[in-house]
């Protein structure tokens, strides 16, 4: 195995670009498992479970609410989860440290806005999915983000019986209509400005990789997420001096035929596999 990490640190520190893809085996990786109905979920969400029967953050995000009151109680918790007196892991710090001198850019599904939080700059940053802790309108009547720590905040700090005070709820500004956590849940996810310009690093840095040595390394990426692992594989399968790396679980790790010469799969915690890279480096 030491050889695989070997070969992985050689890889990047030869690199001149490295695309990063990051979805849900990184949470878990960070003790954050949103499909899961573990002990963190029912000690975090534990009332919301009892009231409404879902069973992990991920159904709570598609979860019909009765009232708004309802629906931002459970959002303003998802945020105080994932960002309130929450600090960088160790996880997002040991993948800072691997490619902070590099030139990389971030692409994830993740909605816990954890990379900004470990130092990575928006700018090298495509959130695909939204976060947390951005608000939209809900029926999206005018193409606009908004931030929301601090309404968000003021809910999470504001909650008896599973509900928030009506005074906090947010409106949206133009049409005084209800507001959404910007998160993709439903077919009003706005992709604003920010989100195309966004899209357009992303692309803008695939675009100057062409015929340069090229890492793609995919963290927590499941066969099934293939708006991150397909584009991966394209580049892969067309770049001649690009290599595709990818960390994960047991039967979560898929490196398909096309580009299996040009691949290193790793399988294990990745938690655990950062800190040996880190320590090797």
């Amino acid at each position: 195995m030491k050889e695989k990490y070997r070969k992985v640190l050689t890889k990047i520190e030869e690199a001149d670009a490295i695309l990063i893809g990051a979805s849900n085996g990184l949470s878990i990786s960070e003790g954050i498992h949103i499909f899961a109905d573990d002990s963190s979920f029912q000690e975090n969400f534990g009332n919301f479970r009892e009231k409404y029967g879902f069973r992990s953050i991920i159904q709570g995000c598609f979860f019909p609410f009765p009232s708004e009151e309802e629906k931002w109680a459970f959002f303003s918790r998802m945020f105080e989860y994932f960002l309130i007196n929450r600090e960088a892991s160790q996880v997002m710090k040991n993948l800072y440290e691997l490619v902070k001198d590099k030139n990389y850019f971030v692409v994830t599904s993740n909605i816990d806005a954890h990379f900004p939080l470990a130092g990575f700059p928006k700018e090298r940053l495509f959130e695909i999915e939204g976060n947390c802790r951005n608000l939209q309108c809900s029926h999206g009547c005018h193409n606009r983000i908004y931030p929301g720590d601090d309404v968000l905040s003021k809910m999470a700090q504001n909650q008896e019986n599973g509900r928030v005070p009506s005074v906090l709820i947010p409106k949206c500004p133009e049409c005084e209509g209800p507001m959404q956590v910007h998160i993709e849940v439903d077919r009003n996810f706005l992709r604003d400005e920010s989100w195309q310009a966004s899209l357009e690093a992303y692309q803008d840095f695939i675009g100057k990789a062409q015929g340069k040595k090229l890492v793609l390394l995919e963290l927590g990426v499941g066969a099934r997420n293939q708006m991150i692992k397909a584009p991966f594989i394209n580049v892969t399968n067309h770049e001649e001096y690009a290599t595709y790396i990818t960390f994960n679980k047991g039967s979560e790790l898929y490196v398909p035929d096309i580009i299996a010469a040009k691949s290193i799969g790793i399988d294990g915690n990745i938690a655990e596999v950062l800190q040996q890279l880190v320590q090797m480096k």
